[in-house]
């Protein structure tokens, strides 16, 4: 990992999240770009798993005396397209629903579900963004007779559909602070009127809950909330759309 804070920009096609990067490297600020433009750029050449998407690491500098301490601090901003999110947030779930017996974001567990995003990846590059994928030596009927063969072993649709992780607490229309907190089964969305006191819960909450996902989110609303955060809530619904829309574009190519 090169960064200790992160960004994350998630734009509604290729075209758009080109442009904005390209808006970012042209702004005039004294945060200054350390890694290399195509570094990380898993869109024109993804990851052998799936994974898509673009890294920027940046180091942090600022003019004002309250934020000297900052100075020199690697922040790693992420860009992805919604199909990537969608992507990259069911490789998350996938440990969810077999608890933590297989994770294929880490390469860790069963093969056949590393196996099987990379080939979900390969249909979603194809079918909606005309980028490449991480299998594009197969031909699209290879590719469809993989992934159906692999989705009829696992039945991962199966466990994914109706999946979805209900809050404890839910502060709608509290604040605009948030903190999303995830431990096991249990989701808390916590409101609060103040950074400062969304903050104060977050360090309690790390300190006391060391194996739980914590996350603040400023000036945001519960539904923008559960829009970016999928892979809290289990919520694989875009993923599992597109994916079937995509194989049956491809099979309608064979």
């Amino acid at each position: 990992m090169d960064d200790v804070a992160g960004c994350r920009v998630i734009c509604p096609d290729v075209k758009t999240l080109y442009e904005f990067r390209d808006a970012i490297h042209r702004a005039r600020f004294d945060h200054v770009l350390k890694s290399d433009k195509d570094k990380y750029g898993y869109i024109k050449a993804p990851k052998p798993d799936g994974y898509r998407g673009i890294h920027d690491v940046y180091e942090y500098n600022v003019g004002s005396e309250e934020g000297q301490h900052l100075r020199g601090l690697r922040i790693e901003l992420q860009y992805r397209t919604e199909v990537q999110n969608a992507w990259a947030t069911t490789n998350e779930i996938i440990a969810h629903i077999t608890e933590g017996a297989s994770e294929p974001k880490y390469h860790r567990g069963d093969r056949r579900y590393l196996n099987l995003m990379a080939l979900a990846s390969e249909v979603l590059a194809r079918s909606f963004e005309g980028c490449p994928g991480p299998l594009g030596e197969l031909d699209n009927g290879e590719v469809v007779e993989l992934y159906e063969r692999l989705e009829r072993e696992l039945n991962l649709r199966l466990k994914l559909t109706g999946l979805g992780v209900a809050l404890k607490s839910d502060p709608r229309g509290f604040g605009s602070e948030f903190i999303l907190f995830r431990e096991g089964a249990q989701l808390e969305l916590l409101g609060f009127e103040t950074q400062v006191a969304a903050l104060e819960k977050l360090f309690e909450l790390e300190n006391a809950r060391p194996n739980a996902d914590v996350v603040y989110v400023p000036r945001s609303t519960t539904d923008e909330i559960r829009s970016a955060y999928k892979n809290y809530y289990d919520d694989a619904r875009d993923f599992l759309s597109w994916t079937s829309e995509g194989i049956e574009y491809l099979r309608s190519l064979t």
